[in-house]
């Protein structure tokens, strides 16, 4: 502080090289494998269950599948569960021995791969490797400028997929939000779908509203992949199938949709989505139970339809603000909840996602932060494989917002950081740059070729996050944090085409009712 009062600015040492050659250096692009973040950095480090824990909670969800179990299974569900070995007891349940789920999760597919329709956006789902993408069901789009909320449209989820593919820390597309503004069932089905694969060719998740749409939506993905057994060969959607309606019920339709999708080839999000205080338990280890045996049901499901069907573990147990009953996706309990569900993933050592990134907050704000921040962070340092919901997500998930989503690729930029964790090696363990700085150098490491040389490869940078000091910020004219999200949206929409062939594209709309542009 100076004699007057004013804050002064802290002296900065000069820099060799310039700020022109810092810039274009962190410009560079750099080969895949040598950037410090990338899809399917392993995770893992945060535990928030014990060995015993685990063991503890697998031992009362194969009780409950025994002694509980599920209800209205359809006919054909039936058939497949009791010839595989569960059994239907006087009151219409199934239920699930013991040696029947183990029996299921000896055969359940393991290191999986969903892939995009390029090469380059595969995700390999094993072990700890951590992927982030949107989801969802949102029925309002947020105005961030406004404050206002309106319907969403199949125009909005194109919208929303073009961004997706243009951000490099959201992996993957599925469904964030309803379109609205298609009345029939079916349309919407199809433009779902389409408006997906039409934005972007990372893998895309989808669901269907009714079995009966099952057909004609293979129909279109084998249009677009160039025949069935293209398709077959790298299916590049997966199946957001909530199979059951918690607590312990089987949702019929979905079941029959689970049914026709494995056997036409698409990877399957078995999901549960209890909320705890409300369709789950309130105790946060008695929730994490219910949604593993409800999955173990789905996986022993799966399985009886394709031994080794590819399946994700979906475990998505929400969390209630018990004063109100209402859903808090942004809390704490929520972050304990998803990271306690990747733990036991790993104990089943199957491919798994999860609920992360919510926002309760209405708007883009600090709470929007530190809420997408903290679950995000949790659930990637868990290595939750697949995490779900990661952007965008506002009203607890009621609202998507198109520049939440682009703030939201910076936030997990941060993230996946604190994933990779730190590299203790030879290299950035020698003291060799200590010495040559402080034994008659310059006495700092600004411009020094190891810093040089880690710029890129040690260090992330934010694309929308401001870092300037404050006399640099006036100087700017004050910039916003929201106005750099905006010009970031519009940008890449304006750059943003359509990832179908243009013959095929046409074709499609020839024989679909499309409502997107």
């Amino acid at each position: 502080m100076s004699d007057t009062g004013e804050i002064c600015e802290p002296a900065r040492g000069r820099r060799s090289g310039g700020r022109a050659s810092r810039v274009a250096l962190r410009a560079a692009p750099l080969a895949e494998g040598l950037r410090p973040i990338r899809a399917g950095l392993p995770g893992g480090q945060y535990r928030p269950l014990t060995d015993a824990g685990m063991a503890k909670i697998h031992e009362s969800a194969l009780e409950a599948l025994e002694v509980i179990g599920l209800s209205q299974a359809p006919p054909s569900g039936v058939e497949l569960l009791t010839g595989a070995g569960a059994v239907q007891g006087d009151d219409g349940r199934i239920r699930f021995p013991r040696a029947l789920v183990e029996d299921m999760l000896a055969v359940a597919a393991r290191d999986i791969t969903l892939f995009g329709r390029e090469e380059k956006h595969d995700l390999h789902l094993s072990g700890t490797k951590v992927h982030f993408g949107t989801a969802g069901a949102a029925v309002h789009i947020v105005d961030a400028i406004s404050g206002e909320y309106r319907d969403s449209t199949a125009q909005d989820l194109y919208d929303a997929a073009r961004i997706t593919h243009h951000l490099d820390n959201v992996h993957f597309f599925q469904r964030a939000m309803v379109c609205r503004d298609v009345p029939d069932n079916y349309d919407m089905d199809i433009n779902t779908l389409y408006a997906c694969l039409s934005g972007t060719t990372k893998h895309v998740g989808t669901s269907f509203s009714d079995p009966a749409h099952v057909k004609g939506c293979f129909d279109l993905l084998h249009q677009v992949a160039g025949g069935e057994a293209a398709w077959r060969a790298r299916p590049f959607v997966s199946n957001s199938n909530c199979f059951v309606v918690p607590p312990m019920k089987f949702a019929e339709e979905s079941c029959i949709t689970m049914e026709a999708c494995i056997r036409a080839g698409m990877p399957m999000l078995l999901l549960s989505a209890g909320q705890a205080g409300a369709t789950a338990p309130a105790p946060i280890a008695l929730a994490i139970v219910q949604a593993m045996a409800e999955c173990l049901a789905g996986v022993v499901y799966a399985n009886a339809i394709q031994p080794g069907a590819h399946c994700i573990f979906g475990t998505w147990p929400f969390v209630s603000d018990l004063r109100t009953g209402a859903m808090s996706g942004g809390s704490a309990e929520q972050a304990l909840l998803t990271a306690g569900c990747a733990q036991m993933h790993r104990f089943y050592d199957l491919p798994g996602g999860a609920a992360a990134g919510i926002s309760d907050s209405k708007m883009p704000d600090m709470q929007a932060g530190w809420e997408q921040a903290i679950t995000n962070t949790l659930a990637g340092l868990s290595g939750l494989n697949m995490v779900y919901e990661a952007v965008g997500m506002h009203a607890s998930l009621l609202g998507f917002c198109m520049e939440s989503l682009v703030l939201g690729d910076d936030i997990l930029g941060q993230v996946l950081r604190t994933v990779r964790g730190i590299d203790v090696t030879e290299d950035s363990t020698s003291i060799e740059a200590m010495k040559a700085v402080c034994l008659g150098g310059p006495g700092h490491y600004l411009g020094s070729d190891q810093t040089l040389a880690l710029m890129q490869t040690e260090y992330v940078y934010p694309v929308l996050g401001n870092r300037m000091s404050p006399k640099e910020w006036v100087e700017a004219g004050r910039p916003l944090l929201l106005d750099r999200a905006i010009a970031r949206k519009n940008d890449i929409l304006a750059k943003a085409g359509c990832q179908i062939d243009p013959q095929i594209d046409a074709a499609i709309r020839a024989t679909h009712n499309i409502y997107f542009r």
